[in-house]
């Protein structure tokens, strides 16, 4: 019932078989596999192993035996409730009560060890408070699960926790129903209706996992390549949906468009195909995977024609249950141009692996971040113990692309990349940590590093005080908000060099960093994927995605997409300035830091250039100063904004922008 392998394929797409059209549009081509493909796909299969991507049947055994207990809690839980509420013991146990699965586990391409996405569907006597109440502590009861938490406010309500080993996330969903059999089907768009909000939200990842499979016309095709392009997005940093990258189920639509389009393609063909579509693909166009229903319950759908708000979405990736919704509407200008970049340098790769240049395991070589660039912020959280820091730290990983935003806002960023690993404080480094109110170093650190790039110009002056003190601030009212903030919870961001990264991190993380930087500027000497030389900042810079073109007859077609975004630059922004999307453009700025925003304190302004260290006092929250280094032709000014308790909690502005309606006509181009 529960098993992440589907029984049918849906379409087929086999050799011989009839291609099964699939998608807004016909394929682009229909080609059966040649016998080097087939070479190339066991190759990538083999490649992929070292990664622990694949789970041995006895471990895909445990997780079914983990969800059949969950689903017998289920039931005993419904059961219970309802009689508790004077209902007959005769009517309570006909009522069920059941799990489902989605994302990576129902989508069948899960990684050893990960965890697993669930909903528990309940009938329409059971409340959400029952779930959160009753429920809550009956989990806790399993002498299997440890580590649960509820996370009731969120945005799709939450239970976590660890079942016997394995991380489970569990979604609450009370249909309109007496009973929920145990073969009831969700796709359903009639099961909606009265349903309040969150709800919907819950039962919609079950919905779109399951719609993906449907619309794909060989799954064990899909699988093998959404495997290999998730681990290659890992591996490059641009697998965060919280961050502003493309989530799992972004990635598994975008895999799932490139198998429409190639229906008898293997898995190696798929991987290579998907980049150059993509690499190609008119953003902000939106990937559609099917015209989307016309059913109307009264939900918000993705419609730009009627939702303002949709029109700035940059990298619109629509889902294809009811109701559509973009899930990449966290993307922002940065990790727009980040995206691109690998996108293109995983065409460059591919090209090569098809050609026999190159093996599979290039694609999955992790860039240089560190020594891409040469200036960071480094956001610095802490708190006091493990189980505040696991909540504190989730709550400021999502709320670090606003932090992002702000920074693109000022006309002298090109570029703020935001690298998804969160790192832990080195021992040898604590001194560079943030001190308790004892005065001690707070045992528990995590950081998180930013790169910067800024435009080229003599006598730059950049501030970012302002950005930097209104994203701590927000995090820290929003902490207050949802009574999460706790003694020794703190957030710092600081402005460091390339330099001085080795107050930060693990010196033999940077060493190896600098060998791959070095072996990349080598192979981009030699004709490589792309050019990390002549940049001021230290980044690499290669070409921006438009600017490329490829000749391949299998893209001259134009593909027809239903839905087009609106936005008033090509961006899709209308309220920021138009910039180069290449990586170079950085100035020689130099900086000077202000390391307290407490009022009335004493601050510290250091050269970064000189070793020249002067004290000032201030009497605001947040200071900047600047100064000019000998030889540099510019500076820039920052604070490393700690944040500092409000007097009373504020409402959270930065919930996610809803998403609505049907798609108006319009052609898309690959």
């Amino acid at each position: 019932m529960w098993n992440s392998e589907r029984s049918q394929s849906n379409g087929g797409g086999g050799s011989g078989s009839a291609t099964k059209t699939l998608g807004m549009t016909s394929a682009i081509s229909t080609a059966e596999p040649k016998p080097e493909d087939i070479q190339k796909t066991k190759e990538l299969e083999k490649s992929l192993e070292p990664f622990n991507v694949f789970e041995a049947e006895e471990e895909l055994n445990h997780r079914m035996e983990i969800l059949a207990k969950l689903n017998t809690l289920v039931k005993q839980w419904v059961r219970d409730v309802s009689i508790s509420k004077n209902m007959p013991e005769a009517m309570a146990e006909k009522l069920g009560g059941k799990i489902y699965t989605f994302g990576s586990y129902r989508l069948g391409v899960h990684h050893k060890g990960a965890d697993i996405d669930a909903l528990c569907v309940a009938p329409r006597n059971i409340e959400r408070a029952d779930y959160f109440g009753s429920f809550f502590e009956l989990l806790k009861q399993q002498p299997e699960v440890t580590e649960c938490r509820a996370v009731e406010e969120a945005f799709v309500p939450v239970i976590k926790m660890n079942f016997d080993g394995i991380e489970i996330d569990l979604l609450f969903a009370r249909l309109a129903l007496k009973e929920i059999p145990d073969n009831f089907d969700l796709r359903d768009d009639m099961l909606l209706k009265n349903l309040d909000q969150k709800s919907v939200r819950s039962l919609n990842g079950c919905r779109v996992t399951d719609e993906i499979l449907r619309l794909v016309p060989n799954i064990d095709n899909f699988r093998l390549a959404l495997r290999t392009i998730k681990l290659w997005a890992k591996r490059h940093g641009i697998y965060s949906n919280s961050l502003g990258y493309f989530g799992g189920v972004s990635w598994a639509m975008l895999v799932a468009r490139t198998c429409q389009l190639y229906p008898n393609a293997v898995a190696a063909t798929l991987v290579h195909k998907f980049f150059l579509v993509f690499s190609r693909w008119k953003w902000p166009q939106p990937v559609l995977l099917k015209q989307p229903d016309n059913v109307n319950l009264g939900f918000q759908v993705w419609d730009p024609r009627v939702n303002v708000q949709d029109r700035f979405h940059l990298m619109p990736i629509i889902t294809p249950a009811y109701p559509q919704q973009n899930s990449t509407f966290n993307v922002s200008s940065s990790t727009r141009k980040v995206m691109l970049m690998e996108f293109n340098r995983g065409m460059q790769i591919t090209d090569d692996i098809m050609m026999g240049k190159q093996m599979w395991e290039k694609l999955f070589e992790a860039p240089s971040f560190f020594y891409r660039y040469r200036h960071f912020i480094v956001l610095l959280v802490t708190s006091s113990n493990a189980d505040d820091h696991l909540e504190w730290c989730g709550l400021v990983e999502s709320k670090i692309r606003y932090l992002i935003q702000n920074l693109e806002r000022n006309q002298h960023i090109n570029l703020a990349h935001v690298n998804p690993k969160c790192y832990e404080q080195h021992e040898q480094n604590s001194a560079t940590t943030l001190n308790g109110a004892d005065g001690k170093p707070t045992p528990f650190c995590s950081l998180w590093f930013i790169g910067l790039e800024f435009e080229r110009s003599e006598n730059l002056n950049v501030d970012l005080t302002e950005s930097i003190q209104s994203f701590t601030d927000s995090v820290h009212k929003h902490a207050v908000h949802i009574k999460l903030l706790k003694d020794g919870m703190k957030i710092e961001a600081r402005h460091v060099r390339r330099k001085q990264l080795t107050q930060y991190l693990d010196p033999n993380l940077l060493k190896r960093e600098r060998k791959i930087s070095d072996s990349y500027t080598q192979s981009s000497g030699s004709g490589g994927t792309a050019s990390a030389s002549g940049n001021s900042n230290g980044s690499a810079s290669p070409a921006d995605a438009g600017s490329r073109k490829r000749k391949s007859s299998d893209l001259a077609s134009s593909l027809t997409s239903p839905v087009a975004a609106s936005p008033a630059g090509s961006n899709g922004s209308a309220s920021k300035k138009r910039r180069n999307d290449s990586f170079d453009g950085a100035s020689n700025s130099s900086f000077c830091s202000t390391t307290s925003t407490t009022p009335g304190q004493t601050t510290e302004t250091q050269s970064m250039e000189g070793n020249e260290t002067t004290s000032t006092t201030t009497n605001t929250t947040a200071v900047s100063n600047t100064a000019t280094v000998p030889g540099d032709t510019g500076t820039l000014s920052t604070s490393s904004a700690t944040s500092s308790s409000p007097a009373n909690g504020e409402r959270d502005e930065s919930a996610a922008p809803s998403s609505s309606a049907e798609e108006p006509p319009s052609n898309c181009t690959n």
